[in-house]
């Protein structure tokens, strides 16, 4: 038998790897074990799915299991879940269709992603409560959507994939309320910017239930019932997105090195502490180049680089991943709400003396139609070090945060920020581009500089 590749997850990550692993070496055996029936889609376009921007569930499947099989000679093995690994016999125990069964590698990728957490309530595992972390999952609350059987929802969580919710089934016409324990949504936002979140949810007759949480969930003959604060909900549905933890808990019981959130630490390699295991995905905690050390952050972009990174190296070939720097952009109706880098609550935890410098620009030249208000607050240390920004609005966000994204990847400060030579035409930015804007007055800040207004 020639060498075998083992990839757990059929995820992005496990996906990309186990095609970046074929690319490099044409004669590679490599098979793939997902637990689920697909592989390969867009867990990010679910709510865009239930909304009904997205007609159908499969046009969220990057391919089907069979392109991968026929085309690329990938085994996936769908229905099929890794129970232990033994690191020191390089082999697997896997349980498929109701048989369990030894599976050898010589080297094994594991990219089995982020598993809701679902706090431990009465009432969580009725049929009715939703996590909504995969396309069959999707497809079950879309099918009751459709058959006009959720007038009422509760979204239990205020964080990205919860307002993401929350927009979706108020799209589709339910009645929503959002129920957040801390006293803001968006905790990966600071307070202010947050309250521009909060005030799109409400002008969407949002209900919001913030610094409260959900007691537990109960179904009797009247139906279902959530309590919230001491408070009876009638609900059709519930869903909880109150946050993912890393599923690499396989290689972490066989004694991987965990950082941050339990994830898995990995080198610029992908490779895990353990001998020919490598891992990549949400379920790692890769370097983050603001902090200096692994940060436990789950966003697409980065699984599908170190899924590429891992398939690569595992195959053979030599790649590297240098690392994140927590770059994420989100629709809430109207807005979009983007950050990078760190927040002012982030660098203060880390003991940096953070300062933010707050400014209200346009997207546009104000003249021009369609110009939107854009708040910007960069975050910054007192010697001018670019640490993070935030920024909402209804037009041009996402442009504007990567560039940020950009600078905090080459190191500047904000002196090179504001020096920063950027487009300007009518239709598209100000003269006065509200990066700059806010660089040079946090520039003016630090030499005590007057800036023009």
């Amino acid at each position: 038998m020639g060498s075998r590749l083992v990839v757990i997850g059929g995820g992005a990550a496990g996906m990309s790897a186990a095609s970046a692993a074929r690319r490099d070496d044409p004669h590679l055996e490599i098979v793939v074990l997902e637990t689920g029936p697909d592989v390969a889609y867009g867990l990010c376009g679910i709510p865009y799915y239930l909304s009904g921007e997205v007609a159908r569930a499969d046009q969220l499947l990057a391919y089907p299991p069979e392109v991968f099989r026929d085309r690329r000679r990938i085994d996936v093995q769908t229905g099929a879940t890794a129970l232990s690994l033994d690191p020191e016999r390089h082999s697997l125990r896997v349980t498929q269709h109701g048989e369990e069964r030894t599976v050898n590698y010589h080297r094994l990728i594991v990219a089995a992603g982020g598993a809701p957490v679902l706090p431990p309530l009465p009432g969580l595992d009725d049929d009715l409560v939703f996590t909504v972390r995969s396309l069959e999952d999707a497809v079950a609350l879309r099918s009751l959507l459709d058959a006009g059987r959720i007038g009422r929802a509760l979204v239990v969580g205020g964080g990205y994939v919860g307002l993401e919710m929350a927009e979706a089934l108020r799209t589709r016409g339910v009645s929503v309320t959002v129920v957040e324990m801390l006293d803001q949504v968006m905790p990966n936002l600071d307070g202010p910017l947050a309250a521009l979140v909060e005030k799109e949810l409400l002008r969407h007759d949002v209900d919001l239930r913030l610094a409260t949480g959900l007691e537990r969930v109960v179904r009797d003959v009247d139906g279902l019932h959530a309590v919230v604060g001491g408070e009876v909900i009638d609900v059709d549905a519930v869903v909880v997105a109150v946050g993912v933890r890393a599923a690499g808990g396989l290689a972490a019981q066989a004694g991987a090195a965990t950082g941050p959130g339990g994830a898995l630490t990995v080198d610029d390699r992908m490779r895990t502490s353990l001998p020919d295991v490598y891992a990549c995905g949400d379920c790692i905690a890769p370097y983050h180049r603001v902090l200096g050390r692994p940060a436990f952050v789950p966003l697409g972009p980065a699984a599908n680089k170190t899924g590429r990174v891992a398939g690569t190296v595992a195959a053979g070939g030599d790649a590297q991943f240098n690392g994140i720097v927590g770059t994420a952009v989100v629709k809430v109706f109207d807005l979009a709400v983007a950050r990078t880098g760190l927040t002012m609550a982030e660098a203060e935890a880390e003991g940096l003396s953070p300062v933010a410098t707050d400014v209200e620009g346009r997207s546009r030249a104000k003249y021009y139609p369609g110009a939107q208000p854009v708040t910007v607050r960069l975050v910054h240390g007192v010697a001018g070090r670019l640490l993070g920004a935030q920024m909402v609005g209804n037009d041009g966000v996402a442009k504007r945060i990567d560039v940020v994204a950009a600078a905090l990847q080459a190191g500047f400060d904000v002196d090179d920020l504001a020096d920063l030579d950027l487009s300007y035409a009518p239709p598209y930015a100000p003269v006065y581009e509200p990066i700059l804007l806010a660089a040079q007055r946090a520039s003016s800040t630090l030499h005590q500089q007057p800036v023009p207004a």
